[in-house]
């Protein structure tokens, strides 16, 4: 298969980084700060169900021995509609196995799933982690034919920071046709945002530690960095799937009203008696894969 032969000749020359015991943005160290305040949560199943193959380890980008990889989770099928998945962790943490339970149901519904890694902030700072995963759906449209997708049908989807990014990714690049949000920020510079992501108290905050500084010194990339300010005729469709807190989607009522006026379809569901990180646990899953199903088979026809 190409796509084999393709990372046998990458991993001559480059390498991924080894997991840092200090990221420790995870499904089990997430869900020992959570299980006191949600006792009925259980961790989302990651095991390969009958009838999705995986295809692991994939080179996507290369910057000199730096090695960017995906994972894909594949149905039986043809021409698949495709799901790309974003990591979240605050841009300088996570790992792309936070999405493997979500890619797994996915697969099980008939949807190819690709899950991938990013440059964190302490390895490069914003665009860099945007442009990776936009340089991540062109690999995945480039090798269409040997992943069985259809590279008409892309969607991006994303947690937490890492919904932020599929948001920007696929309203500024190209190939995207749907975009799924799930906890994620859409305007950095509202009032909302700015009172966490901008805390003084916080040297630096997640967000300033992306963008190499405050508000006050790089308000332009906050700007810059907000789907809100590429609402369009013609961009995307995006599903919004929120927690109870709603800090981590600041930006959301006011980014659909826009899409509104510009002919853009959108939704939501939220589920206010979720923690943040939902997605990484039953009984949160389940809804969000079904909604995440529902608005990708009317937007990935």
């Amino acid at each position: 298969m190409p796509v084999l032969t393709s990372v046998l000749a990458a991993a001559l020359t480059c390498v991924e980084p080894p997991p840092d015991p200090a990221n420790t943005y995870d499904a089990a160290h997430t869900y020992d700060k959570l299980v006191r305040a949600y006792p009925q949560i259980r961790i989302a199943d990651a095991a390969l169900p009958a009838g999705v193959r995986q295809l692991a380890d994939q080179v996507y980008a290369q910057h000199g021995a730096r090695c960017l990889k995906l994972d894909a989770y594949l149905p039986a099928g043809e021409r698949l509609p495709v799901v790309v998945l974003v990591h979240g962790g605050g841009w300088k943490s996570g790992y792309r196995s936070e999405f493997v339970p979500m890619a797994l149901r996915l697969a099980q519904q008939g949807f190819a799933a690709v899950t991938v890694s990013y440059r964190l902030s302490g390895e490069a700072r914003y665009p860099a982690a945007v442009q990776d995963v936009q340089a991540a759906v062109r690999w995945v449209r480039d090798h269409a034919a040997a992943l069985h997708i259809d590279p008409e049908r892309v969607a991006l989807a994303g947690g937490s920071a890492g919904g932020q990014i599929a948001a920007l990714a696929g309203v500024t690049g190209e190939g995207v046709k749907a975009v799924i949000n799930i906890d994620g920020l859409s305007d950095f510079t509202s009032e909302l945002a700015l009172k966490y992501e901008d805390d003084p108290d916080k040297n630096p905050s997640a967000a300033g530690a992306w963008f190499g500084g405050r508000y006050a010194e790089k308000t332009a990339l906050w700007r810059e960095a907000s789907p809100i300010r590429y609402v369009r005729p013609g961009m995307p469709a995006m599903l919004f799937i929120g927690s109870g807190q709603p800090r981590f989607s600041a930006g959301r009522e006011e980014m659909m009203a826009r899409m509104t006026q510009a002919g853009v379809a959108s939704d939501k569901l939220l589920l206010p008696d979720a923690p943040h990180s939902f997605w990484l646990f039953d009984p949160w899953l389940q809804p969000t894969v079904e909604a995440s199903v529902a608005f990708l088979r009317q937007h990935l026809r």
